[in-house]
């Protein structure tokens, strides 16, 4: 009987865990009294950056095969579509931003903007696009395995590090304890994964 109990708890708690650390920014922001004056595609954009984030937690749990029914190969195909979920909450933040203001996010991607998080958020934003392309094109390019394990490991550390920034620095709907906490397991999960996975060996 105990070691059922112990089976269960080990399989249920990272999955709780995970969902603690994603669901409360999640609820923060929706009680944000800062959507009061918000438009409904300004809210979408920057709940869409919040799932991003979340994503970036997910992501090398799921490579690693760290979360319970998501192990080995079929953790790594979960992370291949989580990673295409994450280009979509992405481009979704981005476009939502443009539709509300245009010479901000132009200001941004020029890197002329005055807001240093905007600097991170497009120095993210690149580096996932780049990621992705080189997760399309690695079959077509015959990038060796531990040469595409050693750029994406160091493409993952990037967006990481870069949406840290952007995210830690913006005053927004998220509140600052819980963002501190998504931003600082996603950092720890990603730097961990590496190490584990000697990612970086080549």
């Amino acid at each position: 009987m105990q070691v059922k109990q112990a089976s269960l708890i080990k399989s249920v708690l990272p999955w709780l865990v995970l969902c603690t650390a994603i669901a409360v920014p999640i609820a923060v922001a929706i009680n944000s009294p800062q959507l009061a004056w918000r438009g409904p595609v300004y809210i979408a954009s920057g709940f869409a950056g919040i799932v991003a984030m979340s994503l970036l937690l997910v992501q090398p749990l799921l490579v690693g095969g760290y979360l319970p029914g998501f192990r080995r190969m079929r953790g790594r195909k979960a992370h291949g579509w989580m990673g295409i979920s994450l280009l979509g909450a992405v481009i979704i933040h981005v476009a939502g931003l443009w539709i509300t203001s245009p010479p901000d996010v132009i200001d941004a991607l020029l890197f002329r903007s005055p807001t240093p998080f905007s600097l991170w958020g497009v120095i993210g934003m690149w580096v996932v696009f780049f990621a992705a392309f080189m997760a399309i094109m690695r079959r077509r390019l015959r990038i060796p395995a531990r040469t595409w394990r050693f750029a994406h490991a160091l493409l993952a550390i990037s967006i990481v590090a870069s949406s840290t920034a952007h995210a830690v620095l913006i005053d927004g709907t998220m509140g600052t304890m819980s963002k501190v906490l998504l931003c600082a397991l996603a950092i720890g999960a990603t730097l961990w994964t590496v190490i584990s996975l000697r990612s970086l060996h080549t």
